[in-house]
């Protein structure tokens, strides 16, 4: 089975998506009988290896995100790959240019429903934009053969909104990388933060739907005892004498020191379709403070952490102080069996695959190959 993959989310300091497409990747390499194949936007046409890029116009002040215009190139790109089934990882014009080259291909195509576009755009633009939005997302994941949504919330929201043949598909957690074992004692000295503080991170690129002005908030309530760690590109500086910040984008092997090295996560989104710095918090070994919407609310079970009302600072502090009232180790190591048993990219993968055989009808082996 030759699978590829298309999208326009793809970029350094893109998150969830990339994650997603790397870990599929890794993983269906075990395979001796699956062929995947990667095309994304660049600065020119190239291929390495079984990644492949076609000319985009970069977005301004996108954080290295390209946009492409016409679908005909990527439509033929596709097409020259001769894949057995195309997945479309965003909802623009590779969306439109995987439904082609399918139809030209007679492949199946499948649509990742990544992003809430109607509700990102929603909220900046208005209900006008919102409704407009939502009659584009149905009659373009209408046309595909399966439909793919990385939580129940959002499953159920595209079929309220009309469109058929979806299926749930989680993202999940590499569960060697996020391990409490990368814990580093010099962690707080080496970035000035005092020892005897109580530790909340966050990790994520700055963008409105994570309202990283509530955890500012939520910080100024708390006061002098607590302290918060922002890791990522574009965040704020002006920020309270309790938040340290990082502004860039981070490693991945950094955010898992950062992440274990901390002693909760605090996530004040509200618009997320999975919530992957929050498993990847829990696989580290932390439990998590977040607003109860989206997919973290499906994803934080109690016991792991605490829900609280959403864009509410006040909530989110006493959520805080509730965590640390209560045994914090406990709940970290409850947060990561939750992870091992619900979000182990090797099942999250096996179950996509077993969906892909039932698009293609080939048949492949159902045990995993295990790494060497």
């Amino acid at each position: 089975m030759h699978i590829a993959d298309v999208t326009m989310f793809h970029a350094p300091a893109s998150g969830g998506v990339r994650t997603y497409l790397q870990a599929k990747h890794r993983v269906f390499s075990r395979y001796p009988e699956l062929r995947t194949s990667l095309l994304v936007p660049g600065a020119e046409r190239d291929s390495l290896g079984d990644q492949h890029t076609l000319p985009a116009f970069r977005l301004p002040l996108g954080q290295g995100y390209r946009f492409p215009l016409r679908s005909a190139p990527w439509r033929n790109a596709l097409v020259d790959l001769r894949p057995d089934i195309i997945e479309a990882g965003d909802p623009y014009v590779t969306a439109w240019a995987a439904l082609e080259a399918g139809q030209q291909l007679g492949v199946p195509v499948v649509g990742f429903y990544h992003s809430d576009l109607p509700r990102l755009m929603g909220d900046r633009f208005g209900r006008h934009v919102r409704q407009r939005l939502i009659r584009y997302v149905s009659r373009l994941y209408g046309q595909f053969d399966s439909v793919l949504a990385p939580c129940q919330a959002m499953a159920d929201r595209l079929r309220d909104w009309g469109v058929e043949q979806v299926r749930v598909q989680p993202l999940g957690v590499d569960l060697n990388h996020f391990h409490p074992t990368h814990y580093d004692a010099e962690f707080r000295a080496n970035m000035g933060i005092p020892p005897h503080k109580k530790l909340l991170v966050f990790v994520g690129r700055y963008s409105r739907e994570k309202n990283i002005d509530v955890l500012l908030a939520t910080m100024r309530k708390l006061g002098g005892g607590y302290h918060l760690l922002l890791m990522g590109p574009g965040m704020p500086h002006q920020v309270p004498s309790n938040v340290t910040v990082v502004d860039r984008c981070c490693g991945a092997h950094e955010v898992a020191k950062a992440l274990a090295s901390s002693d909760a996560l605090v996530h004040a989104g509200t618009r997320e379709t999975f919530g992957l710095i929050a498993q990847e918090a829990m696989a580290s070994g932390i439990p998590v403070v977040a607003a109860r919407a989206g997919a973290l609310a499906e994803n934080v079970p109690l016991g792991a952490g605490i829900l609280c009302r959403p864009l509410d600072p006040a909530a989110m502090a006493d959520a805080c102080e509730a965590l640390f009232s209560n045994d914090i180790a406990a709940s970290g190591r409850y947060a990561r069996r939750h992870v091992e048993r619900h979000f182990n990219w090797d099942s999250v993968m096996d179950a996509l695959l077993a969906h892909y055989e039932s698009l293609t009808d080939i048949a492949l082996p159902h045990a995993l190959p295990q790494p060497r």
